[in-house]
């Protein structure tokens, strides 16, 4: 059975301005972070008692996610790969590409009580690409489709000389180990991990320019299929996409933060040229996983706006006998800013419309630009570090 990500590159790069395609992919590879945190909060818990799901939930809900045969990447580690992908072989059959995480840099590196996260990163992977190919070292050339035959692989740059040139010169041995062992990857690029790295308001140039610059020297054969990065708005956005038409952008997803946040989220991206939406807290953290991807989906193909979706997603969650976690009115605000990835903290409100409809991208923006990056010369030691802390749990979702 082709894959839905194979048909929708294809239809993308066919027509880059007229295609209507948008790939989503479901997160589910925290565990190479967060370690013990990663599959979220069970419902078990109760008040002030902090109990996580384990880890065959977290591998359950995969298989569900899977089965409803909705998004087009499931994002794992090689260790969970291994038992869904080789053993259980329960992409066979399915539209879904399963997907490991290729490497594991120390920023994100997040352990209780650890620090190391906070500290500029440092490139380094777990896994091996034969492992996550056929679960073994040294495969044959035969057993390299039995397992997952795409990965995720990090860049951050901190615009130091030394830790950047480290950065793309291991970035340089993985894509020739990939070239060589028919190994296809999509390059996920962070925001700088070092407070101090580049002001602010330059960061969306910033990231932009490493991308075209660490790619420029790179021929088909080596380039990424599609990336997954920091949404910076809509100008950062149109200038990525205007810039290579095939260069397929797609935003990480951020912070669970409320349902309008997620589903704003990618409306935005999908409204400013970009064509995927990588999601992990958003979805792990969401009370019913399956309707919530169904609503990515309606808006992913603008069949619903953001607000009518949050509102029909309560609306499920009723019809479902399941309790939400958050009122509907507490829902329609958003509290991960979705034009910032920092964020403040703060809970921004969303204005009713006569319409129903979502706020103007303008309008989004104007609320949402005072919630950028925090100041960080007025920051404590334990504010930095909260502000790390949030940063990583945006990157994994979890």
């Amino acid at each position: 059975m082709e894959k839905s990500l194979d048909r929708k590159l294809r239809s993308i790069h066919a027509d880059p301005h007229g295609s209507t395609e948008f790939i989503i992919a479901d997160a589910k590879d925290a565990d190479m972070a967060f370690g013990m945190g990663a599959p979220g909060k069970s419902p078990e818990r109760h008040d002030g008692e902090v109990r996580f799901k384990t880890l065959a939930d977290y591998r359950q809900q995969i298989r569900e996610v899977v089965g409803q045969g909705i998004v087009d990447i499931v994002l794992m580690s090689a260790s969970t790969s291994e038992r869904l992908t080789i053993e259980e072989r329960i992409f066979e059959g399915s539209t879904v590409t399963p997907a490991a995480r290729a490497n594991d840099a120390t920023d994100v590196h997040v352990v209780r009580g650890g620090t190391i996260h906070t500290e500029a990163a440092r490139p380094f992977r777990s896994a091996a690409l034969d492992h996550i190919q056929c679960g073994h070292l040294d495969c044959q050339p035969a057993e390299r489709t039995v397992g997952a035959n795409l990965g995720l692989y990090s860049v951050t740059f901190n615009n130091r000389s030394e830790l950047d040139l480290d950065t793309l010169g291991r970035f340089k041995e993985f894509r020739e180990e990939a070239e060589r062992k028919g190994f296809r990857y999509f390059l996920e690029i962070f925001d700088p991990n070092l407070p101090d790295a580049v002001p602010a308001e330059h960061t969306p140039g910033f990231v932009n320019d490493l991308v075209a610059r660490s790619l420029a020297g790179v021929t088909d054969a080596g380039r990424p299929l599609f990336l997954k990065m920091v949404y910076h708005g809509p100008q950062a956005m149109e200038e990525l996409v205007r810039y290579d038409p095939h260069l397929v952008v797609g935003v990480l997803g951020g912070a669970a933060g409320t349902t309008l946040d997620a589903f704003q989220l990618l409306h935005e991206t999908r409204k400013y040229g970009g064509r995927a939406a990588l999601f992990g807290r958003k979805i792990n953290q969401a009370e019913c996983q399956l309707a919530f991807i169904e609503f990515l989906r309606h808006i992913a193909y603008g069949l619903i706006e953001p607000v009518e979706a949050v509102r029909a997603y309560h609306a499920v969650l009723e019809k479902l006998d399941i309790q939400p976690n958050r009122s509907l009115e507490e829902d329609l605000t958003f509290k991960t800013p979705v034009m910032s990835y920092g964020g403040s903290g703060k809970t921004i409100s969303l204005p009713t419309h006569r319409s129903g409809q979502s706020p103007s991208a303008r309008e989004t923006k104007n609320r949402t630009s005072d919630a950028a990056r925090p100041d960080f010369a007025s920051m404590t030691s334990d504010e930095r570090l909260e502000y790390h802390q949030q940063r990583l749990n945006g990157m994994f979702g979890s």
